[in-house]
């Protein structure tokens, strides 16, 4: 793309300031339009060191209310960063619905100093193209505009700018070692840049690549390029996304009509299979942290299956330093303005550390799909869309289990009639597992479509029996003892 770029005819001074004005008056206008229509807009500056990617980043915001904007300079990660996955530095950043987020360098930069360093093999790098890829579509997909500038100058004009910039002291620090060095090793620095920007220039998220030898060029060029995209997103917004066929492979699983529920356990039996397993997921957790392998256990289940009282056994065996579980509950405002995957990712726990989380990302395909908080695109996209989520954690090296407690009809009823019966037992009965119930038949179709099409060979589902609940527990503990064996 660099190599073959044909540098636009930059216009006279008057029409420049003309053109400028312009865009900048639409740009002011569109702000409310992206509030009425909710529409998130992530833009994205890339470019060699000295282009001048921060001076028109400073220009351009200034047309924008500071309350509908963030900007973020994306230095090198930090090492809390390092211990979460590739991508959750860049999607805890993105943009609530109708704001801007500005990035300062971002996963490009990322990706091609680590080429350029030596430490992504080309194995590597595809997969981190994968990656990207599937995190831009993902956004572009659920409404969000993507807009990704390169700012290209040439190997002269950059060392002309990084010697004024060093003769000055005022602006000394701005020179980087790295820029430096890309500036000595410009021709190598260019075939990396220019295959990444090949390899991730997609059509719903393409690369604008601009002349930045001029500053009030470059400065129109992205503002009327910004103009027009928001300008075009603002049309389709309403537009249905076509559904991806899924590429993963898939474990069957049974409908849950077929799975018997007539396990159990004897009291004595429980009580010493309880301490055995608690002691061995104990040690096994040690291991785990030493040897920094992140653990994410995903609970779904009927209402009263008995996920509370599982999710405690195996906590009961961890180091509370080591663990958090979360709860969730309908997303708050700042989560609901964003990609529904937001709140997950905001909540990965570190490497060596476990995240258990009742109730998960399979909402969508569930409680939003039946009760209509999201359209029919929206859920039936879901599936892949979770099955990429879910790989991108597995290749990060986490060990993802996911367990569905099952119970009938009958087993729920009673168990929601003790509840109300039980003044401390009370407060877990409400009127939307009432609701809910009503419209178990629903929610049984959904579960069933939900586990054939997510239950993949690298985070299949396990059905816990959980009539006795006992069982479930006893069986949910082996299954985590047997999945960290694997891997330790």
């Amino acid at each position: 793309m660099l190599k073959s770029m044909n540098m636009a005819a930059k216009p006279q001074d008057d029409e420049l300031q003309a053109r400028l004005e312009e865009a900048r008056k639409k740009l002011f206008a569109q702000q409310l339009q992206l509030k009425e229509h909710k529409l998130p807009v992530l833009v994205l500056f890339e470019g060699w060191g000295a282009a001048g990617k921060g001076s028109t980043l400073g220009k351009i915001i200034k047309n924008i209310d500071p309350r509908f904007f963030k900007v973020a300079t994306m230095s090198a990660p930090t090492e809390e960063e390092l211990r979460r996955p590739f991508l959750y530095r860049y999607f805890i950043r993105i943009p609530e619905a109708g704001k801007f987020t500005f990035l300062d360098g971002g996963w490009m930069d990322e990706i091609t100093r680590e080429v350029l360093d030596g430490k992504l093999s080309d194995k590597e790098y595809l997969q981190r193209i994968d990656s990207v890829k599937r995190f831009e579509r993902q956004l572009t997909d659920n409404g969000y505009l993507v807009l990704k500038f390169f700012f290209h100058i040439s190997e002269k004009e950059q060392k002309k700018r990084l010697d004024a910039l060093q003769e000055n002291k005022d602006t000394r620090w701005r020179v980087s070692e790295y820029d430096r060095w890309q500036n000595r090793h410009y021709d190598k620095c260019l075939n990396v840049f220019d295959r990444y920007l090949n390899d991730t220039n997609v059509s719903t998220a393409p690369w604008y690549l601009i002349d930045a030898h001029s500053r009030r060029w470059a400065q129109l060029q992205v503002l009327e390029t910004l103009v027009q995209g928001i300008e075009v997103a603002l049309q389709n917004s309403s537009l249905a996304v076509p559904l991806l066929q899924n590429t993963y492979p898939l474990k069957k699983m049974p409908k849950l009509s077929e799975i018997p529920l007539d396990k159990s356990l004897e009291d004595k039996e429980y009580e010493e299979e309880l301490d055995r397993l608690q002691k061995k997921l104990g040690e096994l957790h040690n291991r785990l942290y030493r040897k920094r392998i992140p653990l994410i256990i995903a609970y779904e289940g009927w209402d009263a299956a008995g996920k509370g009282g599982n999710i405690k056994r195996i906590t009961g065996a961890l180091d509370p330093r080591g663990f958090e579980v979360h709860p969730i509950a309908s997303p708050e405002p700042r989560e609901k303005a964003r990609h529904y995957l937001w709140r997950f990712w905001t909540r990965l726990p570190k490497t060596g550390h476990i995240a258990i989380f009742d109730r998960t990302w399979y909402g969508r395909v569930m409680v939003e799909r039946i009760e209509g908080f999201c359209s029919t695109n929206d859920w039936q996209r879901a599936y892949n869309e979770i099955n990429e989520f879910e790989k991108e954690l597995v290749d990060w090296g986490a060990v993802v289990i996911k367990f569905w407690v099952q119970i009938d009809k009958d087993t729920q009823l009673a168990r929601f009639h003790e509840r109300e019966n039980t003044p401390e037992k009370r407060w877990k009965i409400t009127d939307e597992d009432w609701r809910n119930r009503e419209k178990w038949d629903e929610y049984e179709t959904a579960v069933d479509e939900m586990m054939q099409k997510t239950s993949t060979t690298y985070a299949p589902w396990h059905v816990l029996e959980s009539v006795d609940k006992k069982y479930a527990r006893i069986k949910a503990l082996k299954i985590v003892i047997e999945e960290l064996e694997k891997v330790l």
